[in-house]
This record gives C-alpha cells, structure tokens and sequence, in this order.
C-alpha cells in the first residue's frame, strides 16, 4: 500500500495543483462563473492623455475682451433713523424729508464685436444712473444701455472706443460634463480674476432665478461682481455669461451658473435688432400633471399640462382654450413639461399659427391658436367666470 501511494503520490499532487490552477483561471471550463466576465480590460496600447500645464494662453486669449463694470444709481434715504419707526410714520405716513445717497455696486461685462456692443447681467445694470467700464488695457469710458432682458437676466451695452478687443464665441451646446470651465471677472472689486473648475453640470432649471433658465453649472468660483463675466474654455473661446451662485454665505461655494453663450448672443442680436427680444405668447399659465389629475382624466401614461390660468383677450383665451383643459401636444410636441412647452412657445413667431391638442371633458380637441407678442412685463392671469 505504501509502495503504491509512494509511486502514485507525486502525480496526483501534480494533477490536483494542475486542476487548482484552471479552475481559478478558467473558472467557466468546470461550470463556475467568470469572476472578470463584467470587467473591460483597457487595451495594452492605450496611454492616459495628459492636460495642459498651463491655461495661460486661453486666458491671454479672452481677458482682454472682459472689461469690469462700476454702477452708480441715486436712491432716497430718510434723513433719520427716527423716521423709520412705525409709530412715528404712522403720524407722518410718507411724506417724511428724505435724503438722495450715491450707491455703487460691481460686475463684469463681455466685449462681444469691436464695433462696442457688450453683454452683461440685468440685474448688473438695472436702474444704474451711470455705468463705467474699465477695459484691461487701463481704458475707462461711459456705457449707454441699448436693451435688456429681464426675462433671462441679460443687458446690451455700447461703448464708443477704438481699437477694441473681441471675444471668440464657442458653442454652448457642444459642450460636456467635465470640460475645463475658466471664469474671467472683477470678484469684490478686487480687479480681473481668473478661476478654474469644471463644468459641473447642463440644462439647469427651475431654479427660480429667471423666466427662461437653461443654465450652464460650473465649480469654477464665481463671486458677487463676477455677473456678467465670461464663462470660456480651455482654448479661451466664450460658452456662458455668469449671473448666479448658490450660496448660504454669499461667497463662492463651488455651485456657480452661466447663461449659454447660444442663448445670450440670441438674446443681444434681437435687442440691437429690434430693441427687446420678440417672444411668442400664449396667454396662460400651466401646472404639472400629476399622478392624481392624470387618473381623474383618464389619462395614465400619458404626457400632458393643466391650463391653470387664462388671460383675458390672450391668444389662449381667443383659440377656444379653458381653464381645466389639459394640453397633449403643441404643434406635435408632446407636453411633458410646462416650463419646456412654454419655452416652445416663446421661440414661435408672434402670428404664426399652432395647432394645441387638448383633452376637455374626456374628449379630444384640436384648437388652432395665433401666437401673440409676449408683454414685457405681465400682471396676473384673470380666471375666467
């Protein structure tokens, strides 16, 4: 028995280490899974690409064309901190003495042809008595307002200087999650700054800063006086104005927001075409469909907004539309969103016609509606009776 284990002993430890190794290498060969089966192995040749050491010569490229702004406005103070008492106005009511005071306020302001015309916050230059611009080349001069957009938050100024620097603009829907984000400004009126980041991310909306958002997300810092500035890439070429941060200290904390350069440039040729931008109108406001609304009409897998209010005399109003109707599609586009269907709208042609496919009663209907000019500034709907 000894002579035979001695003679078959070698061998069949070979053979058992033999199996070992293919079962733990080919674990499939005997019927057990492949533990890499869900691993993709990088090809042998693939080498990682290395970024630039420097973004100097971007920055070289885009700061000339990014000029900062100083705004002054005259504002009416009471002479006295005893007039803001309640008890002492409610003698006195309104008519108290007033003081004028001088206030300032900083941003930023993008160079966008050399025949002057820049872009730059609404909220940078609403109600300014005066606005200076200071170029990077040590230049000051007076800027006149040609038009703004409180609907997106932009301005057009003109300056009258010679020889003035342009920036080069990139597409702003060519852009990706992850691509370098340099943002050019006058942050707390320190003078032109450059930061770094990422485009964190794209399409934000429903932020409740503006009526039209598609923001542009960015870790770059953006601080208070960064408005208005520019948003470029890494080869220095312009894809957002700033405008915004999320903060709860008002300084910088890696959630900043840029217009798209697409939008903005829009925005700035209707304003010197036609004074202010010509958006199509319906004349109501929307709400989401929910879950509860779809199922009380009928209507569970399906896309759709309520007519939640309708102004008087509107196109709405005029094409036959209801309170309560519910919106399946404008011109074939399924409404899944209000914000996304009114956006719609406002790139229509005010006269053009659309056809509105809505549901009423539990019977579809399709009402053609004239688009109107939506007002620059809009009261409240009146609910119809």
């Amino acid at each position: 028995m000894l002579k035979a284990l001695r003679f078959f002993g070698w061998p069949l430890v070979a053979g058992v280490l033999v199996a070992l190794l293919i079962i733990q290498r080919y674990p499939q060969w005997v019927g057990l899974p492949d533990q890499d089966v869900n691993l993709q192995q990088a090809p042998q040749t693939a080498t990682i690409q290395q970024g630039p050491v420097s973004y100097a010569d971007a920055v070289d490229k885009a700061a000339p064309a990014v000029a900062n702004l100083y705004t002054t406005k005259m504002v009416n103070k009471n002479s006295h901190p005893l007039f803001e008492d309640p008890q002492f106005r409610r003698f006195f009511g309104d008519n108290l003495p007033k003081q004028k005071r001088m206030e300032s306020s900083l941003g930023s302001a993008v160079i966008m042809s050399d025949k002057g015309y820049l872009l730059t916050n609404n909220h940078v230059t609403a109600g300014a008595d005066q606005i200076v611009v200071a170029l990077k080349d040590g230049r000051e001069t007076l800027a006149r307002v040609i038009g703004s957009d409180p609907e997106t938050d932009l301005a057009v100024l003109k300056i009258d200087l010679p020889d003035l620097p342009s920036i080069t603009v990139a597409r702003s829907d060519k852009i990706r999650i992850g691509d370098i984000a340099l943002a050019i400004g006058n942050p707390f009126g320190v003078g032109q700054t450059t930061t770094m980041g990422i485009i964190s991310a794209t399409g934000r909306n429903q932020l409740g800063l503006n009526n039209y958002e598609d923001f542009i997300q960015t870790d770059a810092a953006i601080n208070p006086g960064n408005s208005g500035g520019a948003l470029v890439d890494a080869n220095g070429n312009l894809t957002g104005i700033n405008t915004a941060i999320f903060s709860k200290s008002g300084g910088s904390q890696g959630i900043g927001f840029a217009i798209p350069i697409n939008l903005a440039v829009e925005v700035m040729k209707a304003i010197i075409e036609h004074g202010q931008v010509i958006r199509g109108w319906l004349g109501i406001e929307v709400q989401p469909l929910t879950q509860e609304l779809a199922e009380s009409f009928g209507l569970s897998g399906r896309p759709g907004i309520v007519v939640a209010g309708i102004f008087r005399d509107g196109p709405a109003q005029r094409a036959g539309l209801q309170l309560g109707d519910v919106i399946l599609s404008i011109d074939g586009e399924p409404a899944t969103d209000g914000r996304k269907s009114m956006n719609q709208v406002a790139r229509i042609k005010p006269t053009d016609k659309v056809v509105i496919q809505v549901l009423r009663n539990g019977k579809e209907l399709k009402l053609t509606a004239e688009i109107g000019l939506r007002p620059p500034q809009q009261t409240a709907p009146q609910e119809e009776e």
